[in-house]
């Protein structure tokens, strides 16, 4: 479904991503993990087209889309739960989902509505409350259906699990499964929560200094000693 070839983003000067290479076939789940700085979200925003690949391809379904536009790529079947939320904190939460819709068809908005709030029945009792006065988790939720309103077919995943205590960072997790189980929707996650994330990949890839340094199956990579010294504290 997705592919990127040989990638390289700069910010100025300053090389982010030095040749990256990444396959997410349809209906995987694939996890990139890696140090704070590594280039992981980076690589998410140029798969988005911000910032732009200055050298190399990145291709959906096999077409080209290193130079498309955001919103065409959104119409394409891309959508992203960025890092940090960004929620629109002024809005209901019913105006944020109703935002993630734009591009989706107006038919569908009701039934996708209906989905988000099966997934998460908390956004349901707070539908009519502003973003800003959520909850950490809750604008997790909010910011993950907002991206599942544009009905995609690859949802990209940064940092769900981030600042959000133990029992709601399982609750996430949990319900990404489902999306992908359930909906068909390829996953492609950028997680600091190696553990959680390996567990739940189908393949991942270790980022290090704007390289893919490993990659290989969720359970290989979580046997790997090299990987659980770094990133699993220990073995987790």
């Amino acid at each position: 479904m997705l592919e990127v070839e040989g990638v390289h983003t700069y910010y100025g000067a300053i090389e982010a991503l030095k040749g990256v290479d990444i396959e997410v076939r349809e209906g995987e789940i694939v996890t990139l993990i890696g140090a704070n700085g590594a280039g992981k979200s980076t690589l998410l925003m140029t798969i988005c087209g911000s910032p732009r690949a200055r050298r190399g391809q990145i291709r959906l379904r096999g077409k080209d889309i290193t130079q498309a536009p955001m919103h065409e790529i959104v119409r394409q079947g891309v959508a992203q739960s960025p890092e940090g939320r960004r929620i629109f904190p002024r809005m209901t939460v019913l105006e944020n989902l109703q935002m993630g819709a734009m591009t989706a068809h107006p038919d569908n908005f009701e039934r996708n509505l209906g989905r988000a709030f099966e997934l998460f029945p908390r956004l349901k009792e707070r539908q009519h409350q502003r973003g800003g006065t959520l909850s950490g988790g809750e604008q997790q939720m909010l910011a993950i259906a907002r991206a599942l309103m544009s009905e995609p077919r690859l949802l990209l995943l940064d940092e769900p699990s981030l600042g959000l205590a133990p029992m709601v960072v399982k609750q996430i997790f949990q319900v990404i499964e489902q999306i992908n189980r359930e909906e068909k929707v390829t996953v492609f996650l950028v997680e600091q929560n190696a553990f959680h994330a390996l567990r739940l990949a189908d393949r991942g890839y270790v980022m290090v200094n704007g390289r893919i340094a490993m990659q290989g199956t969720g359970r290989e990579l979580l046997a790997d000693e090299e990987v659980r010294t770094a990133y699993l504290e220990g073995g987790h």
